[in-house]
């Protein structure tokens, strides 16, 4: 499998450096740094800006605390997009991200001045590391004036581009439509796709009998005789292109409504295992191991309207000890949008897949990073999960609505 080229273009070590007091047009009331927060809204041509606090520091020459990083993800397209022309711009404000308001206080926030910064040509760097081991190369460090005032705003950065090559696929349809998996290379340019995987769908609840009962999480025996208000059993299997299975995803505990809802709750979520072979071939299930578990819900929480929870974390073989914790986040009901574990202690990315709507068709598109690929089996294994948050969203649809005919158990 050949990886296609992206660039990681991080921005960090942000720090911000105020004189004793200072005044805009927009207020002429002083701001103390030893008081006041403030955060900058970085931006990168069409991609979604990102907003962060941003520390003070004492001397534009000394060092002080720094704000966390941020990550844009580059792939063939963006880069020849923006060819010797990427631009970082860093809008630098008073008060407090997602505040309200005006005037000078509460959260009320208020413009202190803005920035660019050229990036020059970054397609370069995908030549460098494609085994994930590039340096890569830094584009700007220091610090810089704000608003070009002698006496204005300093903000210090540190923006690097380095090579995160990937692993590409996509599903030839609906996971519950037992797809073909592609590898798709060419990004930017003419696209080919290349089977790697087929994936097998079933709805069978009595799949799940033949699996270890402590793979389980217990429900009420209120729920066990209510049929029509759970949904079980449903698993997806990865096989390779010989046949053989290398990964599955199976839904182990049961979605159901929490009590007077016809919504999955986060105090009560369903769950998936994701298991790999245990090395000696075939279907049985002893011949499985946990890799992985995956929770899911449904939950109100702004600024979404209705979201879908995720929950993902690595598991122990006996599942007897708590499982290590990867990532939570959130993905709009109505949109859809992109299930991503990115390792940012180490600024690496691991995994991503696309999650469309409600109701819409969806064709995941997963991204696998080749520093987490030893062998097919490991990208296989981001594939069942991928599969798995994509068929949370339909579990997690409200029992008042019907599903699919895929989607109903077999009698």
């Amino acid at each position: 499998m050949d990886p296609c080229p992206f660039v990681r273009l991080i921005i960090e070590s942000l720090s911000l450096k105020l004189p004793t007091t200072s005044a805009t047009p927009a207020s002429p009331a002083a701001v103390h740094p030893s008081t006041t927060p403030c955060f900058c809204t970085v931006r990168l041509h069409n991609h979604p800006p990102q907003t962060i606090p941003i520390p003070l520091s004492g001397e534009p020459s000394g060092g002080g605390a720094s704000a966390g990083s941020v990550v844009f993800s580059l792939d063939s397209s963006d880069l020849k997009r923006i060819s010797g022309s990427a631009e970082v711009r860093i809008s630098v404000y008073t008060g407090r991200a997602g505040g309200r308001g005006c005037g000078l206080g509460g959260s009320g926030r208020r413009l202190l001045g803005k920035v660019r910064v050229g990036c020059g040509n970054l397609e370069g760097v995908c030549g460098v590391g494609l085994e994930g081991g590039g340096v890569g190369v830094v584009v700007r460090g220091g610090w810089v004036r704000v608003g070009g005032k002698e006496d204005g705003v300093w903000v210090h950065m540190v923006v690097r581009a380095e090579p995160d090559p990937r692993f590409v696929l996509e599903f030839g349809g609906e996971p519950e439509c037992s797809p073909v998996v592609y590898q798709v290379r060419g990004l930017g340019g003419p696209e080919t796709v290349q089977p790697v995987f087929s994936c097998k769908f079933s709805a069978d609840r009595r799949t799940a009998r033949s699996y270890p009962r402590t793979w389980f999480t217990s429900f009420s025996a209120t729920d066990r005789n209510r049929p029509s208000r759970e949904r079980k059993g449903w698993m997806v299997t990865i096989h390779d292109l010989s046949g053989s299975p290398v990964a599955t995803a199976s839904m182990v505990t049961p979605f159901v409504p929490s009590p007077g809802s016809d919504r999955v709750s986060r105090s009560n979520p369903g769950a998936w295992l994701i298991l790999r072979p245990n090395g000696s071939g075939g279907l049985s299930i002893n011949t499985w191991k946990p890799w992985a578990r995956l929770e899911a819900w449904r939950e109100k929480r702004p600024p979404l309207d209705d979201a879908l929870g995720l929950k993902f974390e690595l598991t122990s073989e006996s599942l007897s000890e708590q499982g290590l914790l990867v990532v939570e986040s959130l993905l709009s009901v109505r949109r859809g949008g992109r299930f991503c574990i990115d390792d940012s202690g180490s600024t690496r990315f691991v995994m991503g897949s696309t999650v469309e709507g409600e109701g819409r068709e969806s064709r995941p598109r997963v991204e696998v990073g080749v520093q987490h690929v030893t062998c097919m089996a490991d990208v296989a294994l981001f594939v069942a999960l991928a599969a798995a948050v994509d068929l949370s969203m339909d579990a997690c649809r409200l029992f008042s609505r019907k599903l699919r005919k895929e989607l109903c158990s077999e009698q």
